[in-house]
């Protein structure tokens, strides 16, 4: 989280976004720059990231740091709960496999929004499996109750978990919005329809008060939003959660462009996601076809308590995508948490039954955290392997400050935006020749393939100061014989750069 930079677009988005948050202390609608307000999230994720920016400055670890803090929380949920349900080593288990799954380490040090998501479904995936499980449930392949043999009991008392699934939901809400709830709710829609207890669903949980609190924590910011920015609750309500995944190729992003993939891509990116224990229980059910010994294991672990609701929760996201093109696979994430207590139970019967080591299962979860450990040490020495500005922006101010301007010809990228804390600015190619005319010295950072052309406007050489994966970094200096009646005839406006000491000058164009 220290000495990786951000790679464009999505992490310097976000961290942009709660860098505006921060110095601008508007705590209500997160900025996607200064005169556009971001519409497309609710603010949770930029609320904490923002914070932790005004404690630890302007960095890649205050802005990573509170995705770090969701995972600690989703784990310290999965251990708790499932010690409750089926006994410490299980829980173990299930943590070891979240934290290790791909998406669930990259995205535990990435500024996203998802891993709030997943702190919130998580939450309630887990309450409500503690409040409905029954302790008489046996473990497989001994004679003592779940309870008698992991010194677990009822826990349907508990308040904590009963509303911890109404505090899940609102935590979903305030961090992705209305998804948050079909995720939460289509795992228990199947626990329903699979046991038919009516009674125990409606007893299980206080649905009115819980529902209130809901309510009281989430909505007040919906309503102070739409106050303050009108038209938001049509853009995200309606906008986000329809037109994005019924129309693809979207066109009413105002943030961006939709990701237009084929129908059935979600699952590949479950895939993805959940290397390498995908493929694991994947090689497992085929191998059960096999292996007598193996298919009995499996058969067993079907039959633990709440499997097929955590089964639920494994693909309950996935199916929901199914469907939309335009996905990433950032989305499969709140999957992830009922897929590992799914996986973890597997395990756990399987080493069991066969009497195998668990070495091979510590083996794989060390896959993922050593490959990103040395991935992230190859960017360490190479930083601009990908699309970063950080080393650019950082060798325009080597004095720590940007005494002569930065100016990006055509679109700025997000990381420069966060890089420069606002101060770089962009110049079209039309006004190019004016700046270049008449004004003061500014560094320009040119799109490599268009040196050419910005050499032609300039009349010599252009010596490239600094160079990464996408720009050159030159100096212009701008005609010293511009007088000012050519300046008059030409009727300059004058470009201020934002956010700089009124004595570093501005770029005259026309």
């Amino acid at each position: 989280m220290i000495i990786v930079p951000f790679y464009d677009t999505s992490e310097p988005r976000y961290a942009e976004i709660a860098r505006i948050m921060a110095q601008s202390d508007d705590w209500i609608t997160p900025w996607f720059s200064p005169e556009l307000p971001f519409w497309g999230k609710p603010p949770l994720s930029f609320w904490a990231q923002a914070l932790s920016m005004k404690l630890f400055g302007f960095t890649e670890f205050a802005a990573r740091f509170p995705s770090w803090l969701c995972l600690i929380l989703s784990n310290a949920i999965l251990l708790a709960g499932l010690r409750l349900i089926h006994g410490s080593r299980v829980a173990l288990l299930a943590a070891i496999v979240y934290s290790t799954c791909l998406l669930v380490y990259i995205s535990s040090g990435a500024v996203l929004t998802d891993p709030f998501l997943a702190l919130g479904t998580t939450l309630s995936l887990v309450s409500f499996a503690v409040v409905v499980h029954e302790p008489e449930q046996r473990v497989a392949g001994t004679g003592n109750p779940v309870g008698k043999s992991a010194g677990v009991g009822p826990a349907r008392g508990s308040v904590w978990w009963q509303y911890g699934f109404f505090l899940g939901l609102a935590v979903g809400l305030l961090a992705k919005g209305p998804l948050a709830a079909v995720l939460s709710f289509a795992p228990i829609a199947v626990w329903y329809l699979l046991n038919r207890r009516r009674g125990s669903l409606v007893s299980a949980l206080p649905w009115a008060k819980g529902l209130a609190l809901v309510a009281a924590i989430s909505l007040p910011w919906y309503v102070v939003a739409e106050i303050k920015t009108p038209g938001f609750l049509d853009y995200f309500i309606v906008g986000e959660h329809f037109r994005r995944f019924l129309d693809p190729g979207w066109k009413g992003d105002l943030y961006g462009t939709a990701h237009k993939q084929a129908y059935g891509t979600i699952w590949l990116c479950w895939l993805q996601a959940s290397f390498p224990w995908g493929i694991m229980v994947l090689a497992t059910f085929v191998g059960a076809f096999v292996s007598m010994r193996l298919r009995s294991a499996v058969r067993i672990a079907s039959t633990t308590s709440l499997f097929y609701y955590w089964l639920a929760g494994a693909v309950v996201t996935p199916l929901f995508f199914t469907f939309s093109a335009n996905i990433l696979w950032t989305y499969v994430l709140p999957s992830l948490a009922g897929f590992s207590v799914l996986t973890a139970i597997l395990a756990d019967h399987i080493y069991r039954q066969l009497g195998l080591s668990r070495r091979g299962f510590l083996i794989t979860a060390g896959i993922v955290p050593v490959a990103v450990l040395v991935l992230s040490a190859v960017v360490w020495a190479n930083p601009n392997l990908g699309n970063t500005e950080r080393e650019l922006i950082r060798y325009a101010r080597q004095d720590g400050n940007f005494t002569i301007p930065l100016v990006y010809l055509s679109k700025i990228p997000f990381s420069a935006q966060f890089y420069s804390a606002g101060r770089a600015r962009e110049i079209q190619q039309s006004d190019l020749g004016n700046a270049i005319k008449c004004g003061t010295p500014f560094y320009l950072a040119i799109p490599k393939e268009r040196q050419s052309i910005v050499a032609k406007m300039t009349s010599k050489p252009l010596i490239a100061l600094y160079s990464n994966k996408r720009y050159i970094l030159v100096k212009i200096s701008p005609l010293s014989n511009c007088s000012a009646q050519v300046i008059a005839k030409q009727k300059p406006i004058s470009l201020q750069l934002k956010h700089l000491p009124s004595n570093e000058g501005s770029i005259i164009i026309n």
